[in-house]
């Protein structure tokens, strides 16, 4: 029989390390950093990560760029709800959504309903720097990012604002943004 005294004791010990009872899903535009701070988010939580858009590309068999190109946003919308409804299920883990995600009326109630859910949120030169970086984002194909995330703003802001959370991301490190996340669930 366990000692009902040693949780406690252990937390003491140890600072009280915060302990999520239900997934934590990151919401935000492209560019916001939802991968790398939901990667540090899990470790100081002490449970997985998952980004919803591998998970995605695995269960397809194709990567998202190549769902996009060969059915559709409609079709990628339907599949992304899928796999995120799979992901909330089971043990608490810090999910990454893609930055279409939150703007699915389902996939927004659905993470609603049964995570927390924290929008990440940066200025749109910082996302237009971020994803400058690399080329694997289907709605800036030989666009101007500033004025395609400019637009998508405008759209996805005012959804992204239903989140549980909001947290600010700029330039200074992730890890900064993790302790800002862990505060605001500890709070």
């Amino acid at each position: 029989m366990a000692d009902h005294h040693e949780p406690k004791k252990r937390k003491s010990v140890m600072q009280a390390a915060l302990v999520i009872d239900r997934p934590v899903v990151l919401v935000g535009m492209m560019g916001v950093g939802k991968t790398s701070i939901g990667k540090r988010l899990a470790d100081r939580l002490g449970t997985p990560f998952v980004d919803a858009d591998d998970e995605i590309e695995i269960a397809a068999g194709l990567s998202i760029t190549e769902i996009f190109a060969k059915f559709g946003e409609a079709y990628f919308r339907d599949g992304e709800r899928r796999v995120i409804a799979r992901l909330i299920d089971g043990e608490p883990k810090v999910i990454a959504t893609g930055g279409g995600a939150f703007v699915n009326d389902e996939t927004r109630a659905l993470i609603l309903e049964r995570a927390t859910s924290i929008w990440l949120n940066a200025d749109v030169q910082v996302l237009a720097d971020r994803v400058s970086r690399r080329n694997h984002r289907p709605l800036l194909n030989g666009k101007d990012p500033v004025e395609v995330l400019t637009d998508l703003g405008k759209v996805r802001n005012p959804l992204y604002a239903a989140a549980n959370l909001h947290i600010r991301s700029d330039t200074s490190p992730h890890v900064r943004t993790v302790e800002n996340i862990l505060k605001a669930l500890s709070a």
